[in-house]
């Protein structure tokens, strides 16, 4: 069996399309393949002697495209179009507002006797014609490829309800009464001239207009799914400084494009740029920002001989780095991949509708006909008989349906917005209802992503004034611990003296002459060896504390004597404690996982009330967490921010990212929260079940309406006028039901 080869499948309209080219490819001899929805992409593992070509045409025999994805370089040279909306769904947009702006005035004809004037109903065919026709093009040609494969969808009872209501109406202008000057509509439940009298073209328009709103707003949600690993590639170095020069001659800097740089070539990583690629310091001593990748807050001192990643950050002094992999072969890359497999290997999206439509959409045709026979057979002309078979479909012509997910979606993701809560679309309403586990990752989710200044332990010196001396010192310092403790006391003590002489030993500590004083600020095994200052009995047990925390403890000493600790770490957020609890009480499970150090990771969750923890996991074990949670039977939604988080959250059945956190993690995800709060996460379940309910509720009353209303049209009871008055009420019951979504109220108060 060979490596899974993806194809982009084009022309699926629904969850049932991908069903259709699965069980199509699966018949072909030993080929085993997986069709997404969601992405529109099929999975295929080909036996030997089997051609991709020949699953191609399987799918294209279907009634469908495929094609091979494009190369690795068209995403990085078209980023600008990625983001944008594609041809096809430009295409339905225009169909979209052009049906829209024409059915306008024949619904309002139709539906408001006065303003009805003489051959009126000549224009409402003029204005329906264009939106029964081309508008529904869609649905018409999709039920003609389900009909030529002998099966039926949602878009074969749209396309036959359209017709329907338009054919007769053609009947009864061309053929019957209605085309007559002065003719007016007169609701009536009567049958008595219900037939050649009366036009339906408000039904065929409106029908017409609802579904594709509802298809192009699922369109728009599925558009950004290939985003995350544009928004990886963006993560990367565009150019690097080279080293380049003769044998035997200095080596010259020159800055080429990444795509140049080769295996073995040397680069220089200046203080504030991003390394390049994965390689090995040459030279140059330095501490490396490796949240990016890692979740670790605070930078990796590397030095001669040490490796470094690409994309992540140099914090310090300048780095001479050979490369070690380049292009495909780098970690960022490999996280891209992980990205990928995760989104590919997704469930397809499976919408109630779609999934009632198997039975729903047979025995509306069944009842249809049948009640054009029953009423023949006994005795009824035909004009009448063909009524009450137009009036069974009009009825059942699933207007209500085609709103129910939509304007749910709409609303709740109105609503959302404006508690910063954005949700990709109804398949991740799905997957919220289902979640009983929740992983956490620590920094920038559950904690703040930055160092803060959180305790001052002194001895022999006043806390004011060993925080005036050491913030001093620190202040001349880029690294983020040394910030830390400058601003922090800056924030406590004020304005901080000047400082001369400041030198920074990369990775260790600095030095500096603050009011006559030598301060040395650094780690205690730095002061111990490079300057024979040792801490005292107090400080010592201090620093067991402090470390024993899951803090980072700095020793401050001046004039050859140890003065105090101070201890700085990673803050957690005020809020994430209760955000916590709430989920608890939502019946989930919190778990953290994080790439920090098993004492800091357990402090943190000790903090916010999480029992289980996994520290120290790096972003492929991430993947595999998420995956043995899953495999364990538990259905997980996964919280981060950061591209170590990116894999996970495409993994996750439920993906939510921190809109503070990177670009390619909130592309990852499900959901996206603009504010930088775990109270946030809370809303967005809650929220997200709320909405999904009222869809359920939306989806049983559309049916229910349909169950109660076609009997009554199959009897001759319903004109097919009232019965698409009758569909415009369930329609409206279907929005105002998805409005009071509108009241949802957020946990922050």
């Amino acid at each position: 069996m060979s490596e899974p080869v993806d194809l982009v499948v084009g022309g699926m309209t629904c969850a049932s399309c991908a069903a259709r080219i699965e069980k199509k490819l699966n018949r072909l001899p030993g080929v085993e393949a997986t069709v997404n929805y969601a992405t529109d992409k099929a999975t295929v593992r080909l036996p030997e002697g089997t051609s991709i070509d020949d699953a191609i045409a399987t799918i294209v025999a279907t009634g469908y495209t495929a094609r091979l994805p494009a190369p690795p370089v068209a995403v990085v040279t078209e980023v600008a179009e990625a983001v944008e909306l594609d041809a096809d769904t430009l295409a339905l947009r225009q169909r979209l507002l052009v049906s829209t702006l024409l059915a306008i005035p024949v619904t309002l004809l139709s539906m408001v006797p006065a303003l009805q004037f003489t051959n009126w109903q000549w224009l409402a065919l003029t204005l329906a014609a264009p939106v029964a026709v081309w508008g529904a093009w869609p649905f018409h040609r999709a039920a003609w490829l389900n009909a030529r494969h002998g099966a039926a969808s949602m878009d074969t009872l749209i396309s036959v309800g359209v017709l329907a209501a338009f054919g007769w109406s053609l009947y009864a202008l061309f053929l019957g009464d209605a085309g007559m000057a002065g003719m007016t509509m007169q609701l009536s439940f009567s049958m008595t001239g219900g037939g050649s009298t009366e036009i339906y073209l408000e039904v065929a328009a409106a029908v017409t207009v609802f579904i594709l709103a509802g298809r192009y707003f699922e369109a728009r949600a599925k558009i950004r799914s290939g985003a995350a690993l544009t928004a990886l590639v963006n993560l990367g170095a565009k150019d690097v400084a080279v080293l380049r020069g003769a044998a035997g001659q200095p080596q010259v800097e020159r800055r080429i494009p990444i795509a140049e740089l080769a295996v073995g070539d040397v680069f220089v990583v200046r203080p504030g740029e991003k390394v390049a690629t994965d390689g090995v310091v040459v030279d140059g001593a330095s501490a490396v920002d490796t949240s990016l990748l890692t979740g670790e807050t605070v930078p990796v001192e590397v030095g001669a001989g040490d490796a470094v990643v690409g994309a992540t950050v140099n914090a310090g002094g300048r780095l001479t780095v050979r490369a070690t992999r380049v292009g495909a072969d780098t970690e960022l890359a490999r996280i891209g991949r992980l990205v990928e497999q995760a989104q590919t290997g997704k469930a397809p999206v499976q919408r109630l509708a779609d999934r009632v439509s198997a039975v729903f959409v047979p025995i509306v045709f069944i009842i249809a006909f049948g009640t054009l026979a029953t009423w023949l057979v006994l005795g009824a002309g035909a004009e009448q008989a063909f009524t009450a078979a137009v009036a069974t479909l009009i009825i059942a012509c699933p207007c209500a349906l085609g709103l129910a997910t939509p304007t749910a979606l709409l609303v709740g993701t109105g609503r959302g917005a404006q508690l910063g809560i954005l949700i990709r679309g109804p398949q991740i309403l799905e997957s919220t209802r289902r979640v009983d586990t929740i992983v956490l990752d620590k920094t920038g989710t559950v904690t703040t992503g930055r160092m803060t200044l959180l305790r001052v332990h002194s001895s022999g010196a006043a806390e004011v004034e060993l925080l005036r001396l050491a913030g001093a010192a620190e202040a001349g310092s880029e690294h983020p611990i040394g910030v830390a403790v400058a601003n922090g006391a800056a924030d406590r003590v004020g304005a901080l003296p000047a400082a001369t002489g400041f030198a920074s030993a990369q990775g260790f500590g600095v030095q500096a002459v603050v009011d006559g004083h030598l301060v040395l600020v650094g780690r205690p095994g730095w002061l111990a060896d490079e300057w024979q200052v040792t801490l005292p009995a107090d400080l010592r047990a201090v620093l067991d504390e402090v470390e024993g925390a899951g803090q980072t403890a700095v020793a401050v000493a001046w004039d050859g004597v140890a003065r105090g600790i101070v201890a700085v770490a990673d803050e957690v957020k005020p809020s994430s404690a209760a955000a916590v609890a709430q989920l608890v009480a939502l019946g989930l499970t919190p778990v953290l996982l994080t790439g920090d150090n098993p004492t800091a990771a357990r402090s943190v969750a000790d903090q916010v009330g999480i029992g289980e923890v996994f520290a120290g996991v790096l972003p492929a074990d991430k993947v595999e967490r998420v995956r043995a949670l899953q495999a364990a039977g538990h259905v997980v939604a996964m919280v981060g921010d950061g591209v170590n988080d990116a894999a996970a959250l495409a993994a996750a059945d439920l993906g939510i990212a921190m809109g503070t956190g990177t670009d390619v993690a909130i592309e990852a995800s499900d959901i996206t929260l603009v504010r930088a709060d775990l109270l946030a996460v809370v809303d967005a379940i809650r929220l997200s079940r709320r909405t999904l309910g009222t869809i359920k509720a939306n989806l049983f009353w559309a049916f229910a309406y349909n169950v109660a209303a076609i009997p009554l049209a199959a009897l001759g009871l319903l004109n097919p006028l009232i019965a698409g008055a009758a569909m415009a009420l369930s329609s409206v019951f279907v929005v105002s039901n998805s409005l009071r979504l509108r009241q949802f109220a957020s946990s922050a108060g």
